[in-house]
């Protein structure tokens, strides 16, 4: 179904609520984190303005584009490699989303979104896995997780748009700056959430996510 602006600017708005309890829950449970994630949290606070000035302009986005089902927590988790193609697995959507929220149509972008989110989720486990064993060698080799992450994501949306121009559905490089932006920061800002509840000595990941899209739109 078509895509309309007044939905969009609610998502922003939704967005932008979240953030901001997202981010007053961040602020309350600083001193709870690892100490190695509190100098992340502490940069992440101190550009709550710019990031809540972010999410809010994507308000303007036109909203052109197409609704439809999605998957609704789409990682690389729930893609399984058999033989030479790909099986997706796990269709019932986020579970912290009310089963009325899970069966609405939506942007696809969305869980282009949430795929890009788990390339950086990938990166960063096996770098942290890495320094934690070799603290010496971070320089080393975060330039190759850097990279592998920006071929992967390429890749990604290279074969995502090839699908998408054959089907009428909006590109995801045509939106880097617009609804995917806003996608990817919803999905950061949920695992911000979900890891400062549930798994603190994760928290760096979602935090390095938000504040690389904040460097990405200066």
């Amino acid at each position: 179904v078509p895509l309309a602006a007044p939905e969009v600017a609610a998502w922003t708005e939704r967005l932008r609520d979240e953030a901001t309890r997202v981010l007053d829950r961040l602020e309350r449970r600083r001193d709870a984190l690892p100490e190695f994630a509190r100098a992340d949290a502490d940069r992440l606070l101190a550009q709550r303005d710019q990031l809540l000035a972010r999410i809010a302009a994507h308000a303007n986005d036109d909203g052109k584009g197409i609704k439809t089902r999605l998957h609704g927590d789409y990682h690389l988790g729930q893609v399984l490699l058999v033989q030479n193609d790909f099986v997706i697995i796990d269709f019932e959507g986020e579970p912290s989303r009310t089963m009325e929220e899970r069966a609405q149509k939506h942007s696809p972008l969305k869980d282009v979104a949430g795929m890009l989110r788990s390339f950086d989720y990938a990166m960063h486990t096996a770098l942290f896995k890495f320094v934690s064993e070799r603290p010496d060698a971070r320089e080393a080799v975060e330039p190759a997780g850097r990279q592998w992450q920006a071929q992967a994501r390429g890749a990604f949306l290279d074969g995502y748009d090839e699908v998408a121009r054959a089907s009428g559905v909006t590109s995801a490089r045509a939106e880097m700056k617009g609804l995917l932006e806003l996608f990817v920061l919803e999905k950061a800002v949920y695992e911000l959430k979900y890891e400062i509840d549930n798994r603190p000595d994760w928290v760096r990941i979602p935090l390095i996510g938000l504040l690389d899209t904040l460097q990405r739109s200066r």
